[in-house]
């Protein structure tokens, strides 16, 4: 897989590109275009648990969360780009909260993409909180 990752980067996509594509990728159900969009030592960082490092595992880890929940779709609400650092306000439906998709979508989540040289190094699920949001440049109103 790495030759088809390399020869995928010879364009470099802008923070704010490839972290939409992710979420494009994320929302189609293409693993494949994850893997293509994270660099080798990706990160998965998912509020206070441990994050998940590097792209084999985090492959494995969409692979298994496609397969259980292949309607999960994040929808966004708002973006704010900081050089490499994109923060994503949205909602999702369909994820493991089981939740029915009108009162998920109600619960609004930030997510961060630290990008480097068109690739996601990172990818950071954030509690949506004023403080967070003026952490990350994104409005303080929840």
């Amino acid at each position: 897989m790495r030759g088809v990752v390399d020869s995928y980067r010879w364009v470099v996509l802008r923070a704010v590109d490839a972290a939409l594509q992710f979420v494009d990728c994320i929302n189609r159900g293409d693993v494949e275009g994850l893997a293509l969009l994270m660099s080798d030592d990706h990160e998965l960082r998912v509020f206070d648990e441990p994050p998940l490092r590097g792209r084999a595992a985090n492959v494995d880890a969409w692979h298994g969360y496609v397969s259980n929940f292949p309607r999960y779709t994040i929808y966004v609400h708002r973006i704010a780009e900081d050089g490499d650092r994109v923060a994503v306000l949205g909602s999702t439906t369909g994820s493991h909260l089981g939740l029915p998709d009108d009162e998920e979508r109600a619960h609004t989540l930030i997510w961060i993409a630290t990008v480097s040289d068109g690739a996601l190094h990172t990818w950071q699920l954030l509690a949506d909180t004023a403080e967070h949001r003026r952490d990350v440049g994104l409005d303080a109103t929840p």
